[in-house]
C-alpha cells in the first residue's frame, strides 16, 4: 500500500499521480487534500509520512508546489526518509542508497509527464542493501 498526500499546489498532480497508480494495479491510501483550496502542507506531510512508519503504508508520495516544505515536513517524523527528486536518476539513487522511504516533488517545478516517471523509478527500484549505505541509514537515524 501506497500513501499519498498533498496540499493545494500538488493536488492536480497528486490526481494525475492516482490514475496512473490504478492503471499500474497499483494500491493507494489518499490522505488529501481533497481541492485546490489552500492548506498547510504539514498536516498532509505528517499523515503520509505517520501511516509509512506505523506500517500502514510501504512508501509514500508527497506534493507541494516546491516538494521542498512538504519534504521536510515528513522529515521530521522519526523513521522517514523523504527524498526530494525531480529527476529519475536522483529518484533511483535515492532507492538504491538511501532506502528512501517517500518521495517528494514540487508540482509547479515538474511537469506531469516527468512526476510519473519519477514515480515510478521510485517505485521500481529496490534498496540495493549494500553494507555501506545500510551503515549511512543507521548514522541518519541515531
Amino acid at each position: 500500500m501506497l500513501g499519498i498526500g498533498c496540499d493545494h499546489g500538488g493536488y492536480t498532480l497528486k490526481l494525475e499521480i492516482m490514475e496512473h497508480l490504478k492503471k499500474r494495479g497499483i494500491e493507494y491510501k489518499d490522505f488529501g487534500c481533497d481541492s485546490e483550496a489552500a492548506v498547510d502542507y504539514p498536516i498532509y506531510a505528517r499523515e503520509v509520512a505517520n501511516a509509512v512508519v506505523n506500517g500502514e503504508c510501504d512508501r509514500g508520495i508527497l506534493i507541494c508546489g516546491t516538494g521542498i516544505g512538504i519534504s521536510i515536513a515528513a522529515n521530521k517524523v522519526k523513521g522517514i526518509r523523504a527524498a526530494l527528486c525531480s529527476d529519475c536518476f536522483s529518484a533511483e539513487a535515492t532507492r538504491l542508497h538511501n532506502d528512501a522511504n517517500i518521495l517528494a516533488f514540487g508540482a509547479r517545478v515538474v511537469g506531469p509527464g516527468l512526476a510519473l516517471k519519477i514515480v515510478d523509478t521510485f517505485l521500481d527500484t529496490p534498496f540495493s542493501g549494500d553494507e555501506r549505505h545500510k551503515n549511512r541509514i543507521s548514522l541518519i537515524e541515531e
